[in-house]
């Protein structure tokens, strides 16, 4: 018999969607599954639509709890979880048929404790079929190297829910309670623990965005968490002998704190306590970075100190050049 694997569904303020999302997961070709349906605190018609899925299929269970944020929904599906195997859904989304029975038997094909597949931006319609067969294997450190790529690829590496993970992963690692950028706080912790992960091609998990391809966020001090996530990771690198990965860590924490400044636009609330905040932060990653950041091209580091001394100046000659 194929073992239970549990889909676990942050749910919270997605009446709207919901249906669509767990419709998808009841429908997948792989059965032996449970899905959990973790209601967090949701004040719209999100609690009814859970009980009611629950009452008519018994491979649905719902959890309601106060609100916690995604990380706390997802760690209380975690520890109710009772398969070998854990995906994660966001409830706004859409997965494809055979978006669980592709990931688990890549799992079994190539004895990875993590497999995950390409996504697509979509706003509604039937995610595209598709037979193609091959797959990519990361390992060790060169798994960890894919969440410095170019975005789109570090972003599909980076997020939890294009993924199916071995249980067992999760012993010890949760979600970081009442953060944003959760991914980025945990991926890389179960990727170290992990030590090898396959990747398909296919597009199997639909991300819902009222404007497919293009996502836009309010800046925010709460933004900041990033930067936080981001530092965490450096720490544990180099606890763990990843030094090859600490030049493309700085650069991205660096990178981040230019591109933060430049969105604290008049509309951001705190923009000048913000923009000190990041400068410092800027500073304080060039210097503990130093012996790292030396490894990067010279156009990097030239650009670093015109930042540092000029952000205005940084950012004409930015708009020259692109």
């Amino acid at each position: 018999m194929e073992p239970l694997i549990s889909v676990i569904v942050p749910v919270y303020q997605v009446e709207a969607y919901l249906s669509r999302c767990i419709d998808s997961i009841l429908s997948q070709t792989y059965q032996n599954l449970e899905v959990l349906l973790v209601d967090d605190g949701s004040l719209d018609g999100c609690p009814a639509i859970c009980d009611a899925y629950a009452e008519k299929d018994k491979r649905v269970r719902v959890i309601h709890q106060e609100n916690t944020g995604l990380s706390g929904a997802r760690n209380a599906g975690i520890e109710a979880a009772e398969g070998a195997y854990l995906a994660f859904v966001d409830s706004d989304d859409y997965i494809s048929k055979d978006f669980v029975r592709v990931l688990y038997e890549l799992l079994e094909e190539t004895g990875c404790a993590i497999s995950q597949c390409r996504f697509s931006y979509v706003q509604g319609e039937a995610l595209k079929s598709s037979r193609e067969r091959g797959y990519h294997l990361y390992r060790g450190e060169s798994l960890l190297e894919q969440l410095y790529g170019p975005e789109e690829e570090a972003t599909c590496f980076v997020v939890a829910w294009n993924k199916l993970y071995k249980r067992e992963l999760f012993a010890y690692i949760r979600y970081p309670k009442g953060r944003i950028h959760e991914d980025e706080a945990t991926t890389y912790r179960l990727f170290h623990e992990a030590k090898k992960l396959v990747f398909t091609e296919r597009a199997l998990y639909g991300y819902y965005t009222e404007n497919a391809g293009s996502i836009t966020a309010v800046f925010s001090r709460k933004r900041l968490q990033w930067l936080t996530a981001q530092e965490e990771r450096i720490v544990f690198f180099k606890e763990n002998g990843y030094d090859r990965l600490l030049p493309a860590a700085y650069r991205k924490l660096c990178d981040a704190c230019i591109t933060f400044y430049l969105r604290c636009t008049k509309g951001v609330d705190e923009k000048a306590a913000l923009q000190k905040d990041l400068m410092n932060s800027m500073k304080k990653y060039c210097v503990q970075g130093k012996s790292w950041i030396r490894k990067l091209p010279l156009r990097t580091r030239i650009g670093y100190r015109l930042f540092c001394m000029s952000p205005f100046l940084y950012a004409k000659v930015l708009k020259r050049i692109q």
